[in-house]
């Protein structure tokens, strides 16, 4: 019989001033409302609820930690309060903005700017079902991820890791940005500290070093996960996990069915960032960007990267000769 996930708060309650409007997401370490100001302007709210650590009730507002659980919950609540305190210095039009964050109810809230559009995600799940030969154009990935390594390279100059990057993190939003969303500080810490017995990462995008009790991690971490990034963009699907590549490593194989679909050096450059040591990849975000963008590979217009993403659709729907709405695979898996 599997744990029963803890209750979200029901709509209208009211939170350090916000008032919750309805849950938007719900994952392993907590909770994602949408939720309207003193003013009326929509926000969203970030609750830390560990389903591994804390219950709670239906209805009620303080999650229940069993008292042998209760110094993990507290180390996972001060890294989300101190990760929250680090955002909020960040100021990038592709980093989540943190605008508020504060203690209640015994745990942490971390209010964001509310955004609009569709995770890269579900592009990607949209674009394969089409089943076509490339699931993105070249321009369109490395126009895609130039925005989100500009965001993560301020993230790294702050000091700090994403460590949870994946296309699920990954919004494109309607007003035609790139943003890095939900970090994964909380995370990690639980994953090194506790117990359990599954490691708390998305499979394909965490890079060999978080598998690791003993092992330190640096942007190469982050950047391993922007090449798996590109991987599915390009396959649409993740790479192989990292314990499954160390046993047997096919990326060379996989990428090799894409020569011919893709540059060799977009190919070269996913091989350099999933490196299976850290010292073999990009050490920094500045070096992957300056191989990323090289002109001899790039010949775009330009579209910012969501019109492309859409002009791409529309291309592909003329093509089938069939209609296609905007991706509303919300909540679909990604394998």
């Amino acid at each position: 019989m599997s744990k029963v996930k803890p209750a979200p708060l029901p709509p209208d309650t009211m939170v350090g001033g916000y008032r919750i409007v309805r849950k938007l997401a719900a994952g392993g370490f907590g909770v994602v409302y949408l939720a309207v100001d003193a003013e009326g302007q929509q926000v969203a709210v970030k609750e830390y609820l560990p389903s591994s650590l804390a219950t709670r009730g239906p209805g009620e507002l303080l999650p229940q930690v069993q008292p042998e659980k209760l110094s993990l919950y507290r180390l996972g609540l001060k890294s989300f309060f101190e990760e929250g305190r680090a955002l909020a210095q960040i100021s990038h039009a592709s980093v989540v903005s943190v605008l508020n964050f504060f203690r209640e109810n015994e745990t942490v809230y971390m209010v964001m700017n509310y955004l609009e559009g569709a995770s890269l995600q579900e592009f990607i799940i949209t674009a394969r079902e089409l089943k076509k030969q490339k699931v993105f154009r070249e321009s369109t990935i490395r126009s895609l991820y130039d925005e989100v390594l500009r965001g993560l390279r301020i993230v790294h100059q702050h000091k700090m890791l994403h460590l949870d990057i994946k296309p699920a993190n990954i919004f494109v939003t309607d007003d035609n940005r790139a943003v890095l969303i939900d970090f994964g500080a909380a995370r990690e810490v639980l994953s090194k500290e506790g117990n359990f017995i599954r490691p708390m990462y998305t499979p394909g995008f965490a890079a060999p070093e978080m598998y690791r009790r003993d092992s330190s991690m640096g942007p190469w971490t982050d950047i391993y996960a922007i090449g798996a990034c590109i991987y599915a963009s390009m396959q649409g699907y993740p790479p192989n996990d990292a314990p499954q590549r160390l046993e047997k490593d096919r990326l060379s194989l996989a990428l090799s069915r894409l020569r011919g679909v893709y540059s060799d050096n977009l190919i070269e450059v996913v091989e350099w960032c999933m490196s299976l040591d850290p010292l073999s990849r990009p050490q920094s975000v500045f070096a992957l960007q300056k191989e990323l963008s090289r002109e001899t590979e790039r010949s775009y217009t330009k579209l910012t990267v969501a019109e492309k993403m859409r002009l791409q659709f529309d291309n592909i729907v003329s093509d089938n000769k069939k209609s296609l709405r905007r991706p509303s695979n919300v909540g679909t898996k990604f394998r």
